[in-house]
């Protein structure tokens, strides 16, 4: 990627060469190559799927022309200490709300090597937000950013709140206190459920948003054009390879609650979901998650991952989180390195009302 938008390729050593082209032409030539980036990858959610990325990307190759690392990102004005900067950030933004990222790599890649390519752009301020904690290869492109002269920082970003699944339905509310117990337990009765899969997801989908909004009224995030369209085709792409899931709880044949998320490796993950008011007294939407725990345990799953937001309805569930992170870097230039003077300034000020809250608490 240059500024001009014309394709840039760099060639660091004899066997790799790093790439800068359109999306589009990377989804043509190695959408395979990325899904197989994607499945080798140990951090990445499945928000690292194409399907949720844009603009452009930095394509590295090793030997054989083989694909070893994709990284999409785009150059954006951003605002950082209240100064207007450009920026080099994920494509997708935070748009869609993607956790758990990571930069899509084998693990034998030299991502030193894409340094190169990154430092030839105009930024300069490198944000990589929503990054999966300890993931391993953008911490080793935080290293080679480092090793390039860039100063680099980590903060802690949204918190996950997670549940490791036991063995059994029965053990998981063995764990929980009595009266929560008893609380799920009269939520443990016959109900009809419906999943829609890729034959059925118009249906299910409208469902979905229909219940979302019933509940949020123009709150719904569905409301957003720009999120509906993205989710739609990335719920399409999840049931094509079988991960969607999506679920209605139907009284009387009609759906009265709706479930959102997928599955991937070990974990299900929980992304949105939509009940009608009027049955709020039945708690139709506890009943709906307790189901939706409970297949994730007797189909084997690990995790169960409630995603960003600390939502006491989450704590419920669980009392365990992951945390992402944000990856900031700031270029070696004059202008790099007074934001980052600009950041430790801010960062110093907060400290000290942070100390002074307390000491005025007590």
């Amino acid at each position: 990627m240059s500024a001009t938008g014309a394709n840039v390729e760099i060639v660091p050593a004899a066997e790799t060469v790093v790439t800068c082209l359109p999306l589009g032409q990377t989804l043509a030539d190695e959408q395979s190559g990325w899904e197989g980036l994607q499945a080798c990858s140990p951090a990445a959610s499945p928000f690292a799927g194409w399907e949720l990325h844009a603009t452009r990307t930095i394509l590295l190759r090793g030997a054989g022309h083989a694909v070893e690392a994709i990284l999409p990102l785009a150059l954006r004005t951003v605002e950082f200490r209240r100064q207007r900067t450009a920026a080099l950030t994920w494509a997708i933004g935070d748009l869609g709300c993607p956790d758990h990222l990571d930069v899509l790599a084998r693990p034998e890649a030299d991502l030193d090597a894409v340094i190169p390519a990154l430092t030839s752009l105009p930024w300069e301020l490198l944000v990589l937000g929503n990054v999966a904690p300890g993931a391993p290869n953008a911490t080793r492109l935080a290293h080679g950013l480092a090793r390039a002269g860039c100063a680099v920082r980590w903060n802690a970003a949204w918190p996950c709140p997670s549940l490791q699944l036991p063995a059994s339905w029965d053990e998981y509310l063995s764990s929980l206190s009595p009266n929560r117990r008893q609380v799920l337990r009269r939520r443990e009765h016959a109900l009809t459920l419906a999943d829609y899969d890729a034959a059925r997801l118009d249906q299910g989908w409208e469902h979905l948003v229909a219940l979302h909004n019933k509940r949020w009224g123009a709150a719904g995030v569905f409301n957003d054009p720009r999120m509906d369209r993205l989710h739609r085709t990335f719920a399409h792409e999840l049931a094509v390879r079988g991960q969607l899931w999506l679920t209605t709880l139907d009284l009387d044949g009609v759906p009265v609650a709706a479930w959102y998320g997928f599955a991937d490796r070990d974990t299900v993950y929980f992304y949105q979901s939509g009940r009608d008011p009027r049955w709020e007294e039945k708690s139709v939407g506890v009943a709906l998650m307790v189901e939706m725990i409970r297949r994730a345990i007797e189909r084997g799953y690990r995790r169960f991952d409630f995603l960003r937001g600390d939502e006491a309805y989450k704590r419920q569930w669980t009392s365990s989180q992951r945390v992402t992170q944000e990856l900031v870097a700031f270029r070696s230039s004059w202008r790099g390195q007074w934001l980052r003077g600009l950041d430790w300034a801010g960062r110093m000020r907060a400290r000290l009302r942070t100390r002074a809250d307390r000491g005025t608490a007590t």
